[in-house]
């Protein structure tokens, strides 16, 4: 499988694209305005202190408090003894790890997203090209992505040098066949790295960032080291001198697939990027048989919808909607890559019935994801024939970046019909005569329902007017959204 890297760089924006076999998989944006603050370390102040919740806000500096969770606190577990003697982990009361005012040093695991706060852990973690430094850990772990038990042993004896009171490694998947001098490197900068934010702590104060994590296109190449890439293209001529100074330093594996982007067309089009982002934003996913997907984000969850359109098959509809699935299977993967969808996903497949077609289809669906750096759990088909899983999300959606709520239906997705906001119009003039002394009254409305009012509704209005022994006239806004009305009395 070919890999390319396409990093568009402009003042105000970065973005990368990640391309296998000609085809865009991911896409990540950063803004100079809304950079992304997972992996910062912070000192932080605890604002508030909730039991009910086992969890606390905390005060980064940044507009709304981020939160802190019981379990997501070092040394919060304590073992007791279980029913069978089993040791059961128990997560410490909130009250007893931090108070209301105290100050401590967290790092960000997730993003603000909508209209919740960062997420806290105080197990800060710092990585580099090879490894993890952990400093309230003692031990060394190795990926488990690093199988062959003679390379474990190898790299967990020579980290096991470094380890010492200040911290602990965790060995990435790129160390496999790294040489005893580029770990050492590694560990040396890493080390160095903590001392110099133990030396920000001690000077701080108040709440402040001690450590900022690298940008976008720096970070991208440190979490790209071990894949195979072809070609990683940069559209900046002065990002490109800071990532190849960068790679030399770094990650010298990914030096040679470095290389300038200097074509007048825009680096995204050369795989039709912008076209596949625009389609990446719709609710309706186009299957090549002619099936499709409709995918819909909330705030609780993501639900997928597999349909068959216009796709008949050829033998049987048992058959067709086997393939149907089957095909979907790798369209969902690609999608929740695409648009960096997390947390609870629901899956409706189309309904089967055999048992053997329901066990390839999650065969399918989990071969697909193995592809995605983002950890997922399928926890298989439930009664009601759907695929509960769950995809980690530390960033924010590609929709929730590039898209704001719709001011005409304030996010719902649909629109009040003209005849239901002709009827609220009817009733509120009733309302406001009883209420108010009017010689006559003034509605204000869009084109659609003005219209309407005057020719399909005439008869009622007209009734009204009867009614209520008072004149109203109509008058046309065209700015006014299809709800948006307004009753004046004159």
């Amino acid at each position: 499988m070919s890999s390319e890297l396409l990093i568009n760089v402009t003042p105000s924006e970065s973005r990368v694209a990640l391309i296998e076999n000609g085809v865009l998989q991911e896409i990540q944006v950063e803004r100079v305005g809304n950079l992304g603050i997972v992996g910062n370390i912070y000192l932080g102040k605890v604002s508030r202190v909730l039991p009910g919740m086992q969890a606390a806000f905390v005060d980064i500096g940044l507009e709304k408090a981020a939160f802190l969770h019981a379990s997501d606190i070092v040394n919060s577990a304590s073992v007791d003894e279980g029913v069978d003697e089993q040791p059961v982990k128990k997560v410490q009361d909130i009250r007893e790890l931090v108070k209301q005012g105290q100050y401590i040093m967290v790092q960000v695991v997730k993003d603000p997203l909508g209209t919740k706060g960062a997420r806290l852990t105080t197990d800060i973690t710092i990585p580099s090209r090879y490894l993890v430094f952990m400093p309230d850990a003692t031990h060394v772990g190795v990926s488990q992505r690093i199988e062959t038990e003679e390379e474990r042993s190898r790299l967990k004896k020579i980290v096991a040098q470094y380890n010492d009171e200040n911290g602990g490694f965790i060995v990435r998947t790129a160390a496999e066949g790294a040489t005893e001098a580029e770990l050492q490197h590694d560990a040396e900068f890493l080390k160095k790295l903590w001392q110099k934010i133990i030396g920000r702590r001690r000077k701080t104060s108040k709440a402040a960032i001690l450590h900022e994590d690298l940008t976008l296109a720096f970070r991208t190449l440190r979490d790209y080291v071990g894949e195979d890439m072809e070609r990683i293209r940069v559209d900046s001529k002065l990002t490109y001198q800071e990532l190849k100074t960068f790679t030399e330093e770094f990650v010298p594996l990914l030096s040679n697939a470095l290389e300038y982007y200097p074509g007048e067309r825009p680096i995204f089009d050369l795989f039709d990027v912008e076209s596949e982002i625009q389609k990446a934003l719709h609710r309706k996913v186009e299957l090549k048989s002619g099936g499709y997907l409709i995918i819909d984000q909330t705030e609780a969850m993501t639900t997928v919808d597999v349909n068959t359109g216009a796709f008949v098959g050829h033998r049987n509809l048992e058959e067709t909607i086997f393939n149907t699935n089957v095909e979907a299977t790798s369209a969902i993967a690609r999608q929740l890559r695409l648009r960096n969808l997390g947390g609870i996903i629901i899956i409706d497949f189309i309904d089967m019935v055999s048992d053997e077609h329901k066990r390839r289809v999650l065969h399918s669906l989990e071969t697909a994801l193995s592809k995605d750096r983002a950890k997922a759990n399928i926890n298989g088909l439930s009664a009601l024939g759907l695929v509960e899983m769950t995809r980690k999300r530390t960033r924010e959606s590609l929709e929730h970046i590039l898209c704001d709520v719709c001011p005409s239906c304030s996010g719902r997705g649909s629109l009040k019909t003209v005849e239901t906001v002709c009827y609220e119009i009817l009733r509120e003039i009733v309302r406001v005569n009883r209420a108010y002394d009017a010689d006559k009254f003034m509605v204000y409305a869009s084109a659609a329902v003005s219209e309407a009012l005057i020719n399909d509704e005439y008869h009622n209005l007209a009734e009204l007017e009867l009614f209520i022994g008072k004149q109203v006239s109509i008058q046309t806004e065209n700015l006014y959204s299809q709800e948006q009305f307004d009753v004046v009395m004159m």
